[in-house]
């Protein structure tokens, strides 16, 4: 292989969100040659010093980067990931767990669309069959009858798990992989909410919905609804927390019209002079009771012109707060407990009933190897039969 760019090391270094410090520390680089582990990046940054075959392949491992990419003449540009829905023009984020996590999801997606080929599944029609120009109740109508949706039965449910797996059902069955995923493997790569809650990959033969499995699990069903209405637009970006942009604030109205339409809203409106702390309670109930989440309601009270801008986010602020003393409260329990949840029953439950059975079919037609097996489900492929062969594997 040629020699090494120095650029490319400082790319790789960069979009990995590492300080040259801190990069070689976690590379482990020590003094050699008279000069500090950081002074040694920093000449093989510049040009000065060679990295061995053994550091590159660290780097590899630590920058998150196939081992090829270091041997390129120029830094790849930045994987497409469709449309930036977060933010407005020229304020984009860049994460490079996030963007690491979406390059990863379009390469399975891609092994997806081969296995979904090979077994001549039919485009879905539904696919980039709408626009803005729809009235958001008629989309939410549409989108529940494609589903064959029962907001009944969802309410129903004893628990938001419980809401969740009855709405991931017919959204799977209808064609579209919903999948939860928050980081790349390992707590250490967690990607917060206010990174990225979600994301659509459209596609007409294998879609895809990824939702940030960091964020509380009531607004999980609220996320596969914005997503599946980007991808009823024919749109492939990431979205987030902001509702500037107005396909946001559109994907936004149509997953709360699908949870909770307007007509029902009208039973919770709480006076204008009540403190934020007791909407805040009018609102947990009234949540609680319709399987939605508490942002999702006060959000509807804002855009419903029930609650002023203020008090909306007075009220988004608050929830955040308690969710996130929340999971430090159960991140502590979970310390303290023995053990905890079966690796496979997690990882089973991030990918989906209907991934799972995709590649039980194609393994057992013989379509796909175990290597692309554990591609498609981020697994080795030694954990491939383990995982597919749990009790409940379709």
């Amino acid at each position: 292989m040629s020699a090494i760019q120095p650029r490319i090391l400082t790319w790789a270094r960069e979009t990995a969100g590492l300080s040259v410090e801190d990069a070689a520390h976690t590379l482990g680089l020590t003094s050699a040659r008279g000069k500090t582990g950081l002074q040694r990046l920093e000449s093989m940054e510049l040009g000065e010093e060679e990295p061995s075959r053994p550091l590159i392949g660290r780097m590899a491992r630590v920058y998150r980067r196939p081992l090829l990419v270091f041997y390129l003449a120029e830094p790849p540009r930045r994987g497409d990931r469709g449309q930036d829905f977060r933010t407005l023009p020229g304020q984009e984020k860049f994460n490079p767990e996030l963007d690491a996590l979406v390059r990863d999801i379009k390469a399975r997606q891609g092994l997806m669309r081969a296995m979904l080929e090979d077994d001549q599944a039919e485009p879905l029609e539904f696919i980039g069959s709408a626009t803005m120009e729809a009235p958001v109740t008629a989309m939410a109508a549409q989108i529940a009858e494609r589903l064959k949706f029962n907001l009944g039965r969802y309410r129903a449910t004893k628990s938001p798990d419980e809401a969740f797996a009855y709405l991931r059902e017919t959204i799977e069955a209808s064609g579209v992989y919903v999948l939860l995923l928050g980081n790349l493997g390992s707590f250490h790569t967690n990607i917060p909410v206010d990174v990225f809650r979600g994301f659509a990959l459209a596609d007409k033969i294998a879609p895809l919905i990824v939702i940030n499995d960091q964020d509380a699990r009531t607004a999980w069903s609220f996320t596969a609804l914005h997503e599946l209405a980007h991808l009823w637009l024919g749109q492939t970006g990431i979205s987030g927390t902001d509702t500037e942009k107005q396909v946001e604030r559109y994907c936004n109205d149509v997953a709360g019209e699908f949870l909770l339409p307007a007509v029902e809203l009208r039973q919770l409106a709480p006076s204008l002079d009540l403190s934020v702390a007791t909407i805040a309670e009018q609102i947990s109930t009234f949540a609680e009771a319709h399987r939605v989440s508490r942002p999702m309601v006060a959000y509807k009270l804002y855009r419903a012109g029930v609650i002023s801008k203020t008090t909306w986010a007075a009220l988004d602020e608050r929830f955040k707060e308690e969710w996130q003393a929340y999971k430090q409260r159960e991140a502590e329990r979970n310390k303290k407990a023995e053990g905890g949840p079966n690796y496979y029953v997690v990882r089973r439950h991030r990918m989906g009933g209907a991934l799972l059975g995709l590649v039980r079919r194609s393994l057992d037609e013989g379509t796909i190897t175990y290597t692309k097996a554990g591609r498609v489900l981020g697994v080795k492929p030694r954990n491939v039969e383990p995982l597919l062969s749990m009790r409940g594997a379709r």
